[in-house]
């Protein structure tokens, strides 16, 4: 299935959004403020993950989308890479039988090829064991950046045109390439954790995104989090370029 681009026509606003995509900001100073090593933090985010999956499925949101490790990550302290690479394993190891049994699809999207042979069997795995689920959509992105992703994608796009073809490309022809082809744009960006960025996520699927940041570190966002971060997205006037007037007519002629 595809799906249209928020620039080139007005998507629909459910009340509930369709698609939440979080950066999980926090573990290490989580860990930091109550005197444990910053790998105990990233050890409860994950139990945080399995909280907001199962929140989102219950809440009716059809595509999670959960910033895991971003390309920029690998210039972390190399013990903690170590560690998070570990994580990922044991995580996978524990959570995708749960996660079929409840309908679930797991999808892990970004470069790849730098993880040990392993860990990528282990993702090709989970992501065939799940594919025909209809439940959610939870998206993990790892070794994921957001340039990245439009660089691939261009040269994906270019790789399939014919030599000759001098028609100018269009935002369909890219999209259809980007590592996200098969989910609609965010509703909703929500950052945990106090920073106020984008970081290099998602960049051309956040174009009409509403966003919401929070001072909640990662392993204590819970449902009630979740709930708030709907809440605020329920309130905004999604104009997606048009004028507060024709929303009011539009919702009249409805």
């Amino acid at each position: 299935m595809t799906y249209s681009s928020s620039t080139l026509s007005v998507p629909s606003s459910p009340a509930v959004p369709r698609h939440i995509a979080i950066i999980m900001d926090g573990n290490g100073r989580w860990a930091t403020r109550r005197f444990l090593p910053r790998f105990a933090g990233h050890g409860k985010g994950v139990e945080a993950v399995r909280n907001i999956v199962e929140t989102c499925a219950n809440r009716g949101v059809e595509f999670v989308t959960l910033f895991a490790f971003s390309s920029e990550n690998w210039r972390r302290p190399e013990e903690e890479v170590s560690l998070l690479m570990r994580l990922f394993v044991t995580a996978l190891e524990r959570e995708v039988g749960k996660m079929h049994n409840n309908g679930i699809r797991l999808k892990v999207v970004g470069d790849l090829s730098r993880f040990d042979a392993k860990l990528q069997d282990m993702i090709a795995n989970a992501e065939r064991k799940t594919a025909n689920n209809t439940n959610l959509t939870v998206t993990i992105c790892a070794n994921y950046g957001g340039r990245w992703d439009v660089m691939q994608a261009v040269q994906k796009m270019l790789a399939q045109e014919s030599a000759g073809n001098d028609a100018p490309f269009t935002e369909d022809q890219l999209a259809q390439h980007l590592a996200m082809a098969y989910a609609p744009e965010p509703d909703l960006f929500i950052r945990t954790g106090g920073e106020q960025r984008i970081s290099n996520f998602l960049l051309w699927q956040l174009a009409y995104s509403e966003l919401y940041f929070t001072d909640t570190y990662w392993p204590d966002f819970d449902a009630a989090e979740l709930d708030k971060a709907i809440a605020s997205y329920q309130q905004r006037e999604r104009r997606f370029g048009r004028t507060s007037e024709q929303l009011v007519k539009q919702k009249k002629a409805s």
